[in-house]
């Protein structure tokens, strides 16, 4: 029909002509003054010539313009951003960013597949693909306790959706360099017999030489975690495909990418953005960072458009080119990548000055969703841990944070013994609670933290990767307690009390991670959360993401779920003390 249409008169279908911008060039890398004619949601022609033959329905001028594809972001989150798809792609419309490959094992974690196909249900603007979970849970059931679990019967049922193009980060270290029959194997095997082609996607940190080579033997070919020029080396050497986040956009590692001209095997992501971050920008803020450390433009732009678009094999977007979907941005200039406007499938849909759009009525969750924090209240008696013999000093497993990123090393630290208990008041540490949420089996774990709280107070949260379990650590009990009846109130928050008063609240009713109030509102919540913690003495460059990790096992060195501390590589659970 289309061609039919074509050949009864072409001027009656070009529906948007884009005059005189520097297009970028994809393929020759480079920008080139020339026109550009769309039709429906496509790129038609683009030509250094006057097409105004082509009798167009709208002229844009862009004669001060650059011009490049829609931003592409193959490797995120959507609940880092605690706002549904529906909130997030207004948001990152916002920022020119037009496709994404989410992985949300997040809320697969709160409700397994359910959770899933919600997401999926919502309408967007933005194009949103998805990666299958492979981690759900990350390590196994007998070391964290979740709401769901996506096992090879959903990985099957998954693999037939339209909008699942890839399978997402597989995390479990043991299950996959060490235990053939574990579950991680068998979705791997899965994917590769009913999608051989998929692309797998990794969670390799500080994995080298014959670790690589088992990651890799077992099918997984990218990775998205902290790097070093070292890994960028070994890993790309290998055959591996980088995915860049903020906290490897350094100058070191951008040298090693300029100098060995490695731009076809990298890719910008986001990978966790933060909502009082997202408000500011999301992988055009990455992209602008990577500039700032050494990347020129040109390379930065490739990195964040047609590489992530065949890594993650679109055959339709990714460059401005006959054929392809017209996601385009017109920039005001290249260095501070400032953006005049958006569109997305040949329609505007974001112009610099316009207020960031909000649909509450496109949220749209079964009602089970606002309900689904199952836990206890915390006792005083929840808090005395007692100390099994007749010391007055013992010696305790710690888990130390960093004050960049989220690994975190096992440190052993003396704590004083007070009537039979743990003086962990008084220690200069912080005790740090998980509770199981879902009603399940009640399991609480317990821990000891060095580098977080300096101040009396305590944090709390239900946003506690990846099993989101309810999660409080502080430095009193009696903050503790109020942290922790907060969160309860609010059926799932990030909640931070001081000297016994609640100073700042981020309510997360759906799921206990996602809010349903607009951007702008969550972001000011998050930002006073934060604010609050750095207040108690917290000190890390992203306090909500080295704090929500503490839970996280799969990530090194130490962490903690509801059944205690647990070294990441070997599975082995730490004791609170030592014999």
């Amino acid at each position: 029909m289309f061609f039919s249409l074509f050949l009864k008169g072409l001027n009656k279908l070009i529906d948007l002509l884009i005059e005189n911008g520097q297009v970028f060039n994809a393929f020759l890398k480079c920008f080139e003054r020339k026109n550009i004619a769309i039709i429906n949601d496509r790129f038609y022609y683009i030509k250094e010539t006057n097409l105004r033959y082509l009798n167009p329905k709208e002229i844009v001028d862009a004669s001060d313009k650059f011009i490049i594809p829609g931003l592409i972001d193959i490797h995120m989150h959507i609940e880092s951003s605690m706002i549904p798809p529906s909130t997030f792609s207004g948001a990152a419309l916002f920022h020119g960013v037009t496709t994404v490959v989410a992985d949300s094992h997040e809320i697969a974690n709160v409700f397994g597949i359910e959770g899933i196909y919600a997401f999926m249900a919502q309408d967007t603007v933005m194009d949103i693909f998805y990666a299958i979970p492979s981690s759900v849970p990350s390590t196994v059931p007998e070391r964290e306790t979740t709401g769901g679990i996506i096992g090879t019967a959903e990985v099957t049922e998954l693999l037939e959706h339209p909008k699942v193009i890839a399978l997402g980060e597989a995390m479990n270290f043991k299950g996959i360099t060490s235990e053939p029959d574990s579950l991680i194997r068998n979705i791997l095997q899965t994917v590769q017999t009913n999608k051989p082609f998929m692309p797998l996607e990794g969670h390799i940190p500080r994995v080298e030489g014959e670790d690589l080579a088992k990651f890799m033997y077992a099918g997984l070919n990218a990775d998205h975690t902290h790097q070093s020029p070292e890994s960028i080396l070994e890993k790309i050497g290998s055959g591996i495909f980088i995915e860049l986040q903020k906290k490897s956009l350094t100058k070191e590692n951008i040298a090693v990418i300029n100098e060995h001209q490695l731009f076809e095997h990298v890719a910008l992501i986001t990978d966790d953005i933060m909502p009082d971050n997202l408000i500011e920008g999301h992988l055009n803020a990455n992209l602008r960072l990577g500039i700032q450390e050494g990347l020129d433009p040109v390379d930065a732009i490739y990195m964040s458009t047609y590489t992530p678009a065949r890594r993650m094999g679109f055959q339709d977007r990714g460059a401005i080119a006959s054929g392809l979907k017209a996601d385009f941005i017109l920039l005001n200039d290249l260095e501070s990548f400032a953006i005049d406007c958006v569109y997305k499938d040949g329609r505007l849909v974001h112009r610099s000055g316009d207020a960031l759009a909000f649909d509450q009525e496109a949220l749209d969750f079964p009602s089970h969703f606002y309900s689904s924090v199952n836990c206890a209240e915390l006792t005083l008696d929840d808090l005395r841990i007692p100390v099994s013999r007749d010391v007055s000093e013992v010696m305790c497993n710690v888990i130390q944070i960093q004050s960049v990123g989220t690994f975190t090393e096992h440190v052993k630290r003396p704590v004083k013994v007070k009537n039979g208990y743990l003086d962990w008041e008084a220690s200069g540490l912080s005790l740090i609670i998980v509770q199981e949420r879902y009603g399940k089996n009640r399991q609480v774990g317990y821990g000891l933290v060095e580098g977080a709280l300096s101040d009396k107070g305590a944090v709390a949260t239900t946003w506690a990767h990846d099993h989101h379990n309810l999660m409080v650590m502080g430095t009193s009990s009696e903050d503790i307690l109020q942290a922790q009846r907060e969160v309860l109130s609010l059926n799932g928050a990030y909640v931070v009390s001081q000297d016994g008063e609640v100073v700042a609240t981020c309510p997360l009713p759906i799921g206990g991670i996602l809010s349903d109030k607009a951007l702008p509102e969550i972001g000011r919540d998050l930002k006073a959360v934060r604010q609050a913690m750095v207040n108690l003495g917290y000190d890390n460059t992203n306090e909500i993401m080295s704090f929500s990790t503490l839970s996280l096992p799969v990530s090194p060195q130490i962490k903690i779920t509801d059944f205690g501390m647990m070294d990441v590589h070997t599975h082995q659970l730490i004791p609170l003390m030592e014999d």
